[in-house]
């Protein structure tokens, strides 16, 4: 803002508040709370909808909070953000036209704006952040040191490697743009109150209904459909009223004032310097010089002041002086001029310098928008049009993971945790933004049951969502670089062990949640994509739960339906009384960053005559994922010898309850997140250290070794297994990021509808595989060129150590609405822009690693044969049980064939047209767990000829499979009320003796056979999606 606008507003704090003349009215749709930038915005863009019966309240008079003493940048350049990029930009076009539609300037001057790299790294991290930002259109040129300097004479250039610059990006004035957005809102019919000061919202149940305020005219009582809590630095206070989570932090924000210079010109653009700490710009006639220092002073930790208004903070000197003498050291003219003023006032932080945007998880129509991080103006009409969106529509029309206020965890709201945080987020604002760069305050704020196991095993950690997990085992982190890591050697090493051994993932961090009850599995039914209720009693299912409003994602999951007897043993899950023994109950496991959202929409999800309760045990299980070729053999030593059979029999996706050293009750998931045959268990805390070492005794001969997240990731992503809030987001749709594998369409779920029209569309857009050729580093936000056309941009990226490249997943649009297909896919000629050079890369619809999933179901093994057979003998000595050798087979609905080197006989079968014999055994499901695995006792027999095949057609598992559901129907046996099981062999009938070509687990048929053979397939589009394929097989 303006000096002479700074002493306008001194004196305006003198000044008495002033309502409106007009009652206010008793009843409003919307309350907006708060008159600063934001809080007009959102009002203002209420109005643009069509919503104009909206009161906006104001405790003092607008823009008294923080926004009055804002430095009024108007800057689209600097972010990775696509969501943050296009507020930017949309806040830019509006401030440039907003006097046009009010009559109320905004001060917005397109006078231009210089990012200074003056490293290596810095031009680095910039030439990144511009390839990505023109991408998103923002019109961004690197220039060289001259051109700075003729474009601000007085910048010292010596040190500068290059300047990136935005032409039309400049700067507005805080008061006026609040003004215009107020005025416009007033214009359509809204009401503004200043002089009201909110002193508690009003709920009915779990829904904000309206609010109480302190007005011109006394208290009073203002109800609403809704209510926004805009309430800048008061936020949290606000918040905790009504046991809403805001956990923002103020923090002192300073800069400096000149006197006049006769040297400055006032249309030089705004010259930000992160390597000094500073921006600059014109002011007054002289220069405002603008500080985000190292290490920032928090300001009212435990409350601000509630009649703090057009308020300064007393400047302190001492702490900001060498900061001074470094911005000013850019245009070193400064430093000879007076010094005006040094202005200090309040800015506000989130934990993690992203916006606190949404609707509270703790309350229905109760949203927020504050925590701003200094970028309120900039960001402002972009923030308050999404709010307005989101509030009429329902659900928001941008990606929000990033900046959904339900991310936050209660563990924030500690006065400790705010104070330490925010010193180093203000401070991180200005500094390089290394890719493997970890906060380093406000912790440990939580610690997983193993942490000082871990520890003492070498880990290095990070923060996730507040867990301390290990992120890699061994070397500590080293210089900060945008390349190759000091830990490389590390990782590879954990990445190895996963592939060719054995590794154990501590992910501790993930939500859980006990859900059980007589409506539980309807309300879960409802949520989730897939049938979570498997036929067996118990399993695991992979699932997605979508928008009611729009059908695009909500959350990636995995819904657990869990034996009872572990249910009762452990206590987690609730029971309501002996009625309900026959009850399904349920863990659902979403990610750490999804807790607070998923568990919100758990139970919103119960309805008024449902009984579902939902309980968070996410810091009671301890959840240890063991993954690898060996993961089997390691998990089957440790168990107790009378669960031995339970983990060799265990099925893709099956459940069981196991003992393990001193816990009798750790429920062991077949089920992987790298792509490897693998488990996940989860194991009581308390049990949890006594569970890890007995792991590691059995896995001591298999080479089991810790690993961490640098590796979990770069072992996801080879797979192209996505990963909600990064690869894919609440805009995309499943058919779009090749998740609609997970439809049950023989069932109702929410987003159904959308599904279905999406599923009859063209594919333009898809989630591809990308792997970079040559020796370079990927991250994130990097652009993919198609035949030298921007067509999209990596979402999520690693090192896949197995390829030898970067690796990751990226969102791609076949231009002009064209089909992005496989043939489109195939057929270009693809690279990435990685910081400011173009390198060649593959992309394609299939995971680099493993398309076909081979290792998943466990038919490929990388360690030594010998050592397994020694231990299975060591194991079948000790358990009579395994004495004898099964025909059926120890894992009866594992495929164990048509494996490539098959596929030339089967080619040959083919081409002559031969009379297949096949061969079946169908085994009550129940009963052959009864028999002790003895197929021979429970199984009836079942032989037919196939049918003649001719040289047009392949044999394939799907047409062996389909042959027999057809001969089951049939004979009846599809009616029949029990599931089967099916081991089916093919034999070649030309000769005397019939010669096995192949044998396949058909899975579980029988009453489901039917609907089984008639589930729908997808769209044509995505029936080419090899990446779809790839998916059902190996998720």
């Amino acid at each position: 803002m303006n000096s002479a606008l700074l002493r306008g507003a001194r004196a305006l704090r003198a000044a008495p508040t002033r309502g409106f003349a007009a009652p206010v009215p008793k009843h409003a749709r919307v309350t907006v709370i708060g008159g600063g930038v934001i809080g007009t915005s959102t009002a203002y863009h209420l109005a643009k909808r069509g919503w104009t019966d909206v009161v906006l309240l104001e405790r003092s008079g607008l823009t008294s909070g923080t926004t009055w003493h804002a430095a009024g940048l108007m800057v689209t350049f600097g972010s990775l953000s696509a969501t943050s990029t296009e507020w930017r930009k949309y806040s830019k076009d509006l401030y440039r036209s907003l006097e046009d539609e009010t009559g109320q300037s905004t001060g917005f001057s397109p006078c231009g704006f210089i990012e200074l790299a003056t490293s290596p790294d810095r031009l680095e991290e910039y030439r990144r952040v511009a390839a990505h930002n023109r991408f998103q259109g923002v019109d961004v040129h690197e220039i060289g040191p001259k051109d700075v300097e003729q474009l601000f004479p007085l910048c010292r250039v010596d040190d500068v490697l290059a300047g990136f610059y935005v032409e039309d990006d400049g700067r507005v004035n805080p008061v006026d743009a609040t003004m215009a957005l107020a005025a416009g809102f007033k214009s359509m019919g809204g009401r503004v109150v200043e002089g009201a000061r909110v002193t508690d919202v009003l709920t009915e149940g779990d829904r904000a209904v309206g609010v109480e305020y302190e007005g011109p005219d006394g208290p009073a009582t203002l109800k609403s459909d809704y209510v926004v809590n805009c309430a800048g630095l008061w936020a949290r206070q606000l918040g905790e009223k009504s046991g809403v989570l805001v956990p923002n932090q103020a923090a002192e924000h300073y800069y400096l004032l000149t006197e006049a210079m006769d040297d400055v010109d006032p249309t030089w653009p705004v010259v930000e310097d992160p390597s000094n700490y500073t921006y600059i710009r014109p002011e007054g006639g002289g220069l405002l010089v603008g500080l985000f220092e190292g290490e920032a002073a928090p300001w009212a930790v435990d409350r601000a002041p509630e009649d703090f208004a057009f308020g300064e903070i007393d400047p302190d000197w001492d702490r900001v002086g060498p900061y001074l003498e470094l911005a000013t050291s850019r245009v070193p003219a400064s430093a000879g001029a007076g010094v005006k003023t040094l202005f200090c006032g309040p800015e506000s932080f989130a934990p993690d310098l992203a916006p606190l945007v949404g609707e509270a998880p703790e309350l229905r129509n109760y949203f927020v928008a504050a925590g701003l991080n200094s970028i309120g103006i900039l960001t402002g009409p972009g923030v308050g049009r999404t709010v307005a969106n989101w509030i009429v529509d329902g659900a928001p029309d941008v990606d929000v993971t990033g900046v959904n206020v339900d991310r936050t965890k209660d563990y924030q709201r500690a006065p400790a945790y705010r104070e330490a945080r925010v010193a180093e987020a203000l401070g991180e604002v200005y500094k390089c933004h290394y890719p493997f760069k970890t906060p380093q305050s406000g912790r440990p704020a939580l610690r997983m049951p193993l942490h000082d196991a871990l520890e003492k095993a070498g880990a290095q950690f990070r923060a996730v969502s507040g867990w301390e997990a290990p992120d890699w085992f061994g070397s500590e982190q080293g210089p900060l670089t945008w390349g190759r890591p000091a830990f490389f050697e590390n990782w590879a090493e954990e990445h190895a062990a996963v592939r060719e051994k054995c590794g154990l993932i501590d992910m501790s961090f993930m939500s859980k949640f006990a859900v059980a009850g007589p409506d539980a599995a309807a309300v879960l039914q409802r949520l989730s994509t897939a049938d979570v209720e498997p036929v067996d009693p118990v399993g695991i299912t992979y699932t997605q739960w979508l928008s009611k409003r729009t059908g695009k994602m909500e959350a990636d999951l995995t819904v657990a339906r869990v034996p009872s007897l572990w249910a009762d043993r452990t206590g987690l899950l609730p029971r309501f009384g002996a009625q309900d023994a026959d009850w399904p109950r349920f863990l659902v496991i979403a990610t750490d960053t999804a807790h607070r959202h998923a568990h919100s929409t758990l139970r919103r999800e119960i309805r008024k005559d449902e009984t579902c309760a939902v309980v968070d045990v996410s810091g009671a299980l301890a959840q240890l994922n063991l993954q690898g070729p060996a993961s089997r053999d390691v998990l089957t030593e440790a168990v107790a010898p009378a669960d031995r059979d339970e983990v060799e029999e265990l099925p893709f996706r099956g459940v069981a309850s196991v003992s393990i050293g001193f816990c009798p009750n750790v429920l062991v998931a077949r089920l992987t997140y790298v792509g490897e045959l693998g488990y996940e268990l989860y194991v009581p805390a308390e049990h949890a250290a006594d569970v890890y070492g007995k792991l590691f005794e059995a896995g001591a001969s298999y080479g089991l070794k810790n690993v961490g997240l640098k590796a979990l990731g770069s072992l996801r992503l080879e797979k192209g297994y996505r990963d909600f809030g990064h690869d894919v987001d609440n805009c995309d749709s499943l058919h779009d990021v090749g998740l609609q594998f997970t439809c049950d369409y023989s069932k109702d779920f929410n987003g159904k509808s959308f599904v279905l029209e999406d599923k009859a569309t063209r594919r333009t857009r898809r989630l591809v595989s990308m792997v970079a050729l040559g020796d370079h580093w990927c991250h994130h936000g990097e652009i993919v060129y198609r035949d030298g056309l921007a067509v999209g941009d990596v979402r999520a990226a690693s090192y896949g150590h197995s390829i030898n490249g970067a690796v990751g997943l990226a969102m791609v649009e076949a231009p002009n609405n064209a089909n992005a297909d496989r043939a489109w896919i195939e057929s270009g000629s693809w690279e990435l822009d990685v910081a400011g050079r173009r390198v060649a890369a593959t992309v394609s619809l299939k995971p680099p690693y493993d398309p076909k999933g081979l290792k998943i179901k466990g038919q490929t093994r990388s360690y030594s044969m010998g050592r397994r057979v020694e231990a299975t003998t060591k194991r079948t000595e000790a358990t009579t049980t395994r004495g004898r050798r099964r025909s059926f087979s120890s894992s009866y609905n594992r495929i164990d064939s048509f494996v490539e080197a098959d596929r030339g006989r089967l080619k040959s079968l083919s081409r002559v047209g031969a009379k297949l014999e096949v061969r079946a055994l169908l085994v009550d499901a129940a009963l052959f767990r009864r028999s002790g695995g003895n197929a021979e006792r429970v199984a009836s027999p079942l032989a037919f000829d196939g049918v003649r095949r001719s040289g047009s057609e392949i044999l394939s598992k799907d047409m062996l499979t389909k042959q027999v559901r057809e001969e089951l129907r049939a004979r009846g046996l599809d009616g029949v009320g029990k599931p089967w099981v099916v081991r089916a062999r093919l034999d070649d009938a030309r000769g005397a003796e019939a010669a096995e070509v192949a044998s396949i687990d058909v899975g579980v048929v029988g009453n489901a056979a039917s609907s089984l053979a008639a589930a729908p397939r997808a769209s044509d589009a995505a029936a080419e999606d090899a990446a779809a394929d790839a998916a059902a097989e190996n998720a």
